[in-house]
């Protein structure tokens, strides 16, 4: 079994005809690419495109939260498996086996949103054929899912089209920085966890500077990092959006009260001028996929209505109105 973590080019000519997905930012790239065809399975989080949600599925959380679980347990749930040193996956080794794939890909940047490559090794090395791929990618930032494109696409045999797709979304980002470049720039903070609270890195500084935005309270390429309501007061933003990881806005908008009860929060200019918006992380901002292009498309709206046309028309987003009646809101 060949192991590869880096940027690379696929062994010969050959082209898998057997892939299993365990990342839900790449399970879309193979459908973007024109492979779903291949695809034999999935993990239990890749939804996108929904025909995929037919495949079989090979992985599991191992924290015990429940599916109504608030934020704050999961994350000490999540913790609590992490500081034993354990992983918070566990992987269906025997439906692995019989679906005997040529490659597998995966992900080795956070332990939290997929299966590692660390894991999946230990698990099932010694399960596979000896010429089964584990290919992994590691973005933190936007060229580095730019080349995760490239990788995957490599390795599925079809590298050119990894290449265009990466020109296609670059030239968009170009089309909307060049609409809004010359506009005032809003100061934006992302939170992406709400309890404890956490800040939106990696890609997403970038994504709000591509839409207009100034990003505050996270760094570009860098791990998302936590912080208080105190540091949010400080620099006072003026948009503010909710973006919890793999949280739908429905979840969010029924956790919200664990930012909203928090003291200083109706001090904030972006609560204050009703500048808070709830986007929905689990299938964009959050999915380092081609849905980037989107997700960007989603934040130029935001800050520049009139400038950017909403790709999603209102499913990607909602506007957090002030008031209680926060469950039954719509975008104006």
């Amino acid at each position: 079994m060949q192991v590869k973590t880096k940027p690379g080019t696929a062994n010969g000519d050959s082209r898998p005809e057997r892939v299993v997905s365990l990342l839900p930012a790449l399970t879309e790239l193979v459908c973007e690419l024109g492979f779903q065809h291949k695809l034999v399975g999935r993990s239990h989080e890749c939804d996108y495109p929904p025909s995929v949600q037919d495949l079989p599925v090979l992985t599991a959380p191992k924290y015990t939260a429940g599916p109504d679980a608030d934020g704050k347990s999961i994350h000490k749930n999540i913790r609590e498996l992490l500081r034993k040193a354990l992983s918070i996956y566990e992987v269906n080794e025997s439906r692995l086996e019989t679906l005997s794939p040529d490659v597998i890909l995966t992900q080795d940047h956070c332990e939290v949103c997929a299966v590692s490559l660390k894991e999946l090794d230990q698990s099932v090395k010694n399960k596979l054929k000896p010429t089964t791929e584990i290919v992994s990618v590691s973005p933190s930032d936007l060229e580095s899912v730019f080349a995760s494109f490239i990788t995957i696409s490599d390795h599925l045999g079809a590298k050119e089209r990894g290449e265009n797709l990466v020109k296609t979304i670059r030239s968009r980002f170009d089309e909307i920085n060049e609409a809004v470049n010359k506009l005032q720039k809003p100061d934006v903070v992302a939170i992406e966890w709400m309890e404890p609270v956490m800040t939106g890195g990696n890609w997403m500084p970038e994504l709000i500077e591509i839409a207009g935005g100034r990003s505050l309270l996270a760094t570009a390429g860098k791990h998302s990092p936590w912080t208080d309501m105190s540091a949010i007061n400080k620099c006072n933003p003026d948009i503010l959006l909710i973006v919890p990881c793999g949280y739908s806005i429905q979840k969010t908008i029924g956790e919200i009260s664990a930012l909203t009860e928090k003291e200083g929060w109706d001090q904030i200019a972006a609560v204050q001028k009703n500048q808070v918006y709830i986007l929905d992380g689990n299938h964009y901002f959050n999915r380092p996929g081609p849905r980037l292009r989107d997700s960007a498309e989603i934040l130029g709206h935001i800050f520049h209505p009139s400038q950017i046309a909403d790709p999603t028309n209102g499913a990607g987003w909602k506007k957090l109105k002030s008031g209680s009646n926060i469950h039954s809101q719509s975008n104006p």
